[in-house]
């Protein structure tokens, strides 16, 4: 062994280099060879991380900056990623341009391969653009949040002190060392009165210790607010180590999640607490036992600190003499319901603020006669249940008060006078007690430092000029915001609205105001809000709304607006982000947009809604720069054109597209992208070929009424798998249900209507769960209704009519407790109709079989479907006699209520008026009993007479004996009767004609007997078909009745006991009647003039000036013709 080696342990290497016999071999051009197939190798392992295809998404490397100096140069922290971004463009080998947001506008686009990342990786190193300000280098400038530990190093001639610095960027945290001096000339807030160590554990798992103190000193300000989401905030129990901090003055713990841990008492024992907080940091237990020992606390914030906080009696307060803000929010003051106010200005009268929403407080007292509370500045009592008839006096008192919030209560009142002697108010919130009527009084305008007034969801009326004049009238008004949305306002906008220049935000959403937008809307270049909504305002739309340049949203739909939009009134608004005009449910247009095809807008919209206006018929070619539209409904909008390709290389990402009611032809574009939960309505178009499978994103899918062709496809779950709304009905679909739907198990509602689908309805809806309507109608569907249709829990519309089932109704669908609708007519169903109808599914509003081949009686059961409206067991082989419980169907004797008016969904055909009627919008106001054209016998019920909202009755058909109840007037609200072709008899009952509404009458092919009634009313059913077929009736419109049938001429008297002599006595009466009012008006009058002298002087008087009026009126109007004639003359003389 060589002396070096035996000395250093290893062999000795010089320029020369020593080795040792076969240490080394040599290779010659194989190992040349072998080294550059490695450095292929690694070439291409770099190449493939660090190419990317058109269209990739990628992340953008940004570098963090630390704000601190040190040796001269800012200090770089890990490098963090913004985005995605899309790549639009290669440029060369190893760059590539991103399509960048406005925010980084100032950045050039195009980046090297090394700045770019795929869309893969850590979440923690992903920033937002939006939360960090990056510059033209891309870097930004981290912010530190806390100093953690300070030290001194020692260097060769001098001392350094340096602190460890906490970084934090949305989730993840970096600590770096810093020198003290830099870190104090540029953050000078985080060592101010921090001169001790205070370690923030951010290495703590959820549900283990927070944080502890590492050493004791004078630290008066703790703040650990969570300002991310609650998954990020601290947890876990409290040290009591944080006594060590005696001279605490300031702790912050909220919007924390500690998850149920009590409260410490501990922090009873920081005497020198100033502020507390811990306002939603989901702690448990209470408060009360400790707090009332902090008796130097000025700020207590225990808002919502609970998700069940026990009662509160408030006594604690007792302890807090110098407390001035103090937030209960969501606490249980149930206990102290009826003293809460006394509690509080009796123990903390240096109150400036006091917030105490949601805490189930029923009683606002009325009046105190010693209030201690003069200086407060805010008062929150929102969202508790008082149920006042009055605002309470001492409340006026509090003269200082800026903010008053109440609501959410129960308040039912008018806005009072008193409300001026709050001059200093600024914030008034009133809003959502929905008992709050009377006018908009002059006296609230006249709070000039008034800068946000809401009063939404009350039930105030009347006009707001008044109000706004006041207003107007004051030297500088401070109006900001005014939200009188959901009230009863009236009347026409003011033109003083104009003088309110401060105004931003204008919400007058769903009242009843009419006229038009007054001029002097262009003056308020401060609105940014404009909310007009559901109105009865009409006429022309002022150009002067273009002059809003601050204005972001624009609402006016709703509303009956005329003429013409031009570029004039969307002209200059830059800022415009939303806009929306027409009505939702309109059919007449009468606003039409003219805006020529060159016009680019100066804004950038991101909704647009835009319905029963003339927007066409082209496609508008002003949208071709609003590539930042998430939201765009054009629904009767009267397009008939294609969709141009501009409009798919906008490359739109939405959240709602709705061009439903065009005339829009051609493909649907296949480009489109949505946002997750997307909704899509293309219906009432004319568009062609296979149905569209855009993006498993959408939700809601509306393709009816339009061209499609072809088979449903087969992917269509796979493509689609979280729809919960699918309506292609109306189309030209053939083929059979694809299998796979049975998969869509978000479905809710489905419609396959009015299609040309073929085959048996498939047997897998016990896979949809969620399913609510289902609707297969006109279709040419075959064999058995499937048992697992039971299964659907939730199924409340069932529409199969129109195709060629067979068979039995399964009995599992008595399952379907909640359903409402069932139609299941024009098939050929055969069997009982079941009597579970009536013993599951108390619900039932519609029940229709007509056209199938149930057979035998009407089942008992049905008469317990109290709110059934419409009853059709038409055109089948039923027999028996109708149930006389038909009078227990007590939905034809009530109007229907709201509720349930709106669960009446679709369509229905029924027989009313002589005809078949198709029924959609107006079906809640259908009331209909349809058992025509079966075998049915015995006597009509006379219980069904008492149906008195009925507005159909059809028993024809059937084999009905008896006579015509004679109460049947009773069914004051029938429209249509017919009794046609049954074996009644008997006269026509004289109530039959006191029945207004009566509009189609049938009695023909009976056995009826007697004169027809000829009263008024029934004067008007002067068609004889009504009546033929019953040979023993007679009078018009039929044969004269004779003296040798059945009644008498000439004053005889018929069978049921009248005269042809009533007539001619009704008409003598009628004349004398007549005549003697004739006589008595005249006598009043003249008579009057005759003995009373002064009123005849003065009836004289009248008369005469009158006379002289228009003969003055005459004879002006004559000089002034003749005037023009001689002009004219004389002109005509000097031309010749």
């Amino acid at each position: 062994m060589a002396p070096y080696e035996a000395l250093y342990g290893r062999k000795c290497r010089s320029p020369i280099g020593w080795f040792e016999v076969g240490e080394t071999l040599m290779f010659g051009p194989n190992i040349v060879y072998q080294a550059i197939e490695k450095v292929k190798v690694i070439q291409q392992r770099l190449k493939i991380g660090l190419e990317f295809s058109l269209g990739d998404w990628v992340f953008l490397k940004v570098s963090p900056m630390k704000g601190v100096m040190r040796f001269g140069k800012k200090g770089k922290l890990s490098p963090r990623y913004i985005g995605p971004y899309k790549i639009i463009r290669r440029c060369g080998q190893v760059a590539y341009e991103l399509e960048l947001p406005q925010e980084l506008s100032s950045v050039h686009p195009v980046f090297h391969v090394s700045m770019l990342r795929k869309c893969i990786g850590d979440p923690s190193l992903i920033t937002s653009s939006e939360d960090v300000q990056v510059i033209e280098d891309l870097t930004y400038e981290e912010m530190p949040i806390a100093i953690l530990d300070p030290q001194v190093k020692n260097m060769r001639n001098k001392e350094v002190a340096s602190v460890k610095v906490l970084w934090r960027n949305q989730q993840r945290e970096e600590i770096t060392w810093e020198a003290e001096e830099a870190m104090k000339s540029k953050y000078p807030y985080l060592f101010k009165a921090l001169h001790t160590q205070y370690i923030f554990r951010t290495d703590v798992p959820h549900g283990g210790p927070a944080f502890h103190a590492a050493g004791t000193g004078s630290v008066v300000k703790l703040d650990l607010r969570n300002q991310l989401s609650r998954n990020n905030g601290l947890g876990g129990e409290i040290n009591p180590s944080l006594l060590e901090l005696k001279k605490l003055r300031y702790l912050d713990l909220s919007m924390n999640n500690f998850g149920g841990v009590k409260v410490p008492e501990f922090i009873g024992r920081l005497k020198e607490l100033r502020y507390l907080n811990l306002s939603g940091a989901s702690f448990s237990g209470s408060v009360s036992s400790f707090l009332g020992n902090l008796s130097n606390l000025q700020v207590l914030d225990l808002s919502f600190y609970s998700e069940k906080p026990p009662e509160n009696d408030l006594e604690w307060l007792r302890g807090l003499s110098f407390l001035e803000h103090l937030n209960l929010g969501g606490s249980d003051l149930s206990k102290v319901a009826d003293s809460w106010l006394d509690t509080i200005k009796n123990h903390s009268p240096s109150l400036l603020e006091l917030r105490l929403p949601e805490c189930q407080l029923l009683k606002l007292p009325s009046s105190f006669p010693s209030l201690r509370l003069s200086s407060l500045l805010v008062l929150d009592l929102s969202n508790n249940a008082f149920n006042s008839s009055t605002f309470p006096e001492w409340m006026f008192e509090l003269s200082n008060l800026v903010h008053l919030d109440l609501n959410s209560n129960n308040i039912v009142t008018e806005l009072p006078d008193e409300f001026a002697k709050l001059s200093s108010l600024e914030f008034l919130d009133v809003s959502s007690n929905y008992g709050i009527k009377g006018p908009l009084k002059k006296s609230l305008g006249r709070l000039c430092n008034l800068k946000t007034l809401i009063l939404s969801y009350n039930s105030i009326s009347g006009d707001i000029t008044d109000f706004v004049d006041a207003l107007s009238e004051c030297q500088s008004n401070s109006l900001e915001a005014l939200d009188l949305n959901f009230n009863e306002l009236s009347g026409n906008l003011p033109a003083t609205l104009g003088q309110l220049k401060k105004l931003k935000i204008l919400q007058l959403r769903f009242n009843s105001l009419t006229g038009t937008i007054p001029e002097s809307i262009g003056d308020l270049s401060s609105l940014e809000t404009f909310y007009l909504t559901s109105n009865k305002m009409s006429g022309n739309l002022t150009p002067n709304i273009g002059q809003l340049t601050s204005l972001v949203s624009l609402d006016i739909s709703d509303n009956m607006w005329e003429g013409i939009v031009t570029e004039a009134h969307l002209l200059n608004l830059s800022n415009l982000q939303e806009f929306s005009v027409g009505m939702t449910l309109g059919k007449n247009i009468t606003l039409t947009f003219n805006i020529s095809r060159n016009w680019t807008p100066s804004f950038k919209l991101t909704f647009l809604t835009i319905q029963s206006c003339q927007l066409g018929p082209e496609f508008p070619h002003w949208l071709k720069d609003q590539n930042e539209l998430t939201s765009l409904i054009f629904n009767t909008a009267g397009i008939s054109d294609a969709v141009p390709d501009w409009f798919e290389d906008l490359d739109l990402k939405l959240d709602n597209l709705d061009m439903a009611y065009n005339n829009l032809s051609g493909n649907v574009p296949d480009k489109f992208r949505f946002n997750f939960l997307a909704n899509v309505d293309l219906s009432s178009n004319r568009f062609e070929v296979p149905l569209p499978l855009w993006s498993s994103n959408i939700t809601s899918l509306y393709l009816r009424d339009n061209l499609f062709s072809g088979p449903i496809p087969v992917n269509i779950c796979e493509a689609l798998p979280n729809l919960t709304d699918l309506d292609i009905s109306h189309n030209n679909l053939n083929g059979a249900i694809p299998l796979c739907m049975g998969d869509m198990n978000q479905l809710t509602t489905l419609a396959l209507d009015n299609n040309q689908l073929i085959g048996q309805i498939p047997d897998f809806w016990g896979k949809l769960p969620y399913l609510y309507l289902l609707d297969m109608s006109e279709n040419r569907l075959s064999g058995q209704i499937p048992g697992s249709l039971g299964s659907l829990a939730y199924l409340r519309f069932l529409r199969l009519s129109g195709n060629n089932l067979s068979g039995e109704m399964p009995s599992s669908l008595r399952n379907c407790t909640r359903m409402i609708s069932i139609d299941l007519s024009n098939n050929q169903l055969s069997g009982l109709i079941p009597s579970w109808f009536g013993e599951t599914m108390r619900s039932l509003l519609i029940l229709s079989v007509r056209n199938n081949r149930f057979s035998g009686p009407i089942p008992l059961k049905v008469c317990s479907l109290s709110g059934l409206h419409i009853l059709d067991l038409s055109e089948n082989n039923l027999s028996g006699s109708i149930p006389s419980c038909v009078g227990n169907l007590e939905g034809f004797k009530a109007e229907l209520t709201s509720a349930e008016a709106s669960q009446y969904q679709g369509k229905l055909k029924l027989e009313a008026k002589g005809r078949i009627l198709y029924y959609d919008t107006i079906l809640y106001l259908v009331n209909s009993i349809d058992l025509s054209s079966n075998s049915l016998s015995g006597e009509i019920p006379v219980e069904i007479t008492s149906l008195s909202k009925l507005g159909t009755l059809n028993l024809s058909g059937n084999h009905l004996t008896g006579t015509i109840p004679t109460d049947i007037g009773n069914l004051g609200w029938i429209e249509t009767l017919d009794l046609s072709k049954n074996q009644l008899s008997g006269p026509i009952p004289p109530s039959l004609t006191t029945l207004d509404f009566l509009t189609h009458l049938n009695l023909s092919y009976n056995n009826l007997s007697g004169r027809i009634p000829t009263s008024t009313e029934f004067q008007t059913k002067d068609d004889p078909t009504i009546f033929q077929g019953n040979d023993a009736l007679c009078g018009p419109p039929l044969q004269q009745c004779s003296n040798g049938g059945t009644t008498i001429s000439d004053g005889g008297m018929d069978d049921d006991g009248e005269t042809d002599d009533e007539d001619k006595l009704e008409k003598i009466w009628f004349f004398a009647f007549a005549g003697l009012g004739y006589l008595v008006g005249f006598w009043v009058f003249f008579g009057t003039l005759i003995f009373k002298k002064s009123w005849r002087i003065a009836y004289f008087r009248f008369i005469e000036t009158c006379i002289l009026d228009f003969h003055e009126w005459f004879w002006n109007f004559l000089q002034k013709w003749l005037g023009c004639l001689m002009s004219k003359r004389k002109k005509h003389l000097r031309r010749r």
